[in-house]
């Protein structure tokens, strides 16, 4: 998989655009099972990890070292995701990333590594096994990003489940623009099987150590 869409993919973006109809594939299933034995073998494994990370957060900066925000999920329906906390106490909550003014003054010391790693995403292991998220699958949105949330509608990307990682996070993440990440949301869809699920795996863990396509996104 590219790390970013071609010129000729950007042009044609709105054209290639469409509904792709997956609510019936059988492999809603398989995938759920899995979602369950992976999570839990990880929360079993990083469980000391993990409490060591969120006494490193408390002591850094004091207060409530898990993070919980709204989130739109599977059929449109909201809940609440788990991060640990990266920005300081008091923090305004459901901001995207637009709405500050000065970003850099939010984030912990902490935060600013966890950030790098992604590991502030650790607790949302606990989403997956809620049935919440899946491993896989476009990233959840804050209810107030309108835009994306209109055409992950009109092209049914809300009929999986919202994902730990997806193919827009290792194709520019952040850095590309929302109807990019549609795309490739929808692209998703067209290719919704296990194989692709791998793939989408593996291409995460080296743009994780990389620390590729970090930005200061706030709703993330």
């Amino acid at each position: 998989m590219s790390s970013g869409l071609s010129a000729a993919q950007k042009q044609s973006l709105q054209l290639e655009l469409q509904y792709y109809d997956v609510s019936a594939s059988p492999y809603h299933r398989v995938k759920r099972i899995l979602d369950i034995v992976i999570a839990g073998v990880a929360t079993l494994i990083l469980l000391i990890p993990m409490a060591i990370l969120l006494l490193l957060v408390y002591i850094d900066d004091p207060g409530k070292v898990i993070f919980t925000q709204n989130r739109v999920g599977k059929d449109g329906k909201l809940f609440h995701i788990y991060k640990v906390r990266t920005m300081v106490a008091g923090t305004p909550q459901n901001l995207s990333a637009a709405e500050f003014r000065d970003a850099d003054r939010y984030v912990s010391r902490m935060g600013a590594f966890l950030r790098k790693t992604s590991l502030d995403e650790l607790p949302q292991l606990i989403n997956v096994l809620k049935g919440d998220m899946s491993i896989i699958g476009p990233r959840p949105l804050i209810a107030e990003e309108s835009r994306i949330h209109e055409l992950r509608k009109r092209y049914g990307v809300y009929q999986t489940r919202p994902g730990i990682t997806g193919l827009a996070q290792i194709n520019g993440r952040n850095n590309i623009s929302t109807t990019q990440k549609v795309w490739w949301e929808v692209k998703y869809l067209q290719n919704f099987s296990f194989k692709t699920d791998c793939k989408i795996l593996f291409a995460t863990v080296p743009k994780i150590l990389r620390g590729a396509d970090v930005t200061k996104d706030f709703s993330r």
